[in-house]
């Protein structure tokens, strides 16, 4: 089997002048853990996780708060923590996406993808044709492949 075999080929994409906002919807609203960050050409260019987005979150500070009487105070305004918020989530994919992507082609067989996702420690691996996305293989697309291939038989 090979990646052609199990791969997806209707990728979501995003472009690398997505914001980080618009991101994180597509990651919520979709259940994905990452997408391939493409060129106008179809090209990929990127990568972007639910990590990259968390690393760019960690630098969030958020207000300060005292309980009183049921209620929070603030000790600092939480305009500072609004604004970076706002920069946060403004924030191009192409300042916080992987550039140097692991890729596979079409040809790749199934041992493979699985030894590269275990080595590289990668969940998801974009499939290129001439730098262009044309699939994608993830853990769960591996998994369901395996699992096929031994009730008939044997893994390849």
């Amino acid at each position: 089997m090979l990646a052609r075999d199990l791969m997806q080929r209707n990728v979501k994409t995003v472009s690398p002048d997505a914001t980080v906002r618009e991101v994180a919807e597509i990651l919520a609203q979709e259940d994905y853990t990452g997408l391939p960050v493409v060129d106008e050409e179809g090209r990929l260019v990127g990568i972007v996780t639910e990590a990259d987005l968390l690393v760019r979150a960690k630098t969030l500070k958020l207000p300060t708060v005292f309980p009183f009487l049921g209620g929070v105070i603030f000790l600092e305004s939480p305009r500072k923590f609004e604004e970076q918020l706002r920069k946060a989530t403004g924030t191009k994919v192409s300042e916080i996406m992987t550039r140097d992507v692991v890729t596979v082609t079409e040809d790749t067989p199934l041992h493979e993808l699985a030894a590269i996702m275990v080595e590289k420690k990668v969940k998801r691996l974009p499939v290129v044709d001439g730098g262009r996305l044309v699939g994608i293989v993830t853990r769960d697309d591996l998994i369901r492949a395996i699992h096929l291939q031994g009730q008939n038989g044997g893994v390849s």
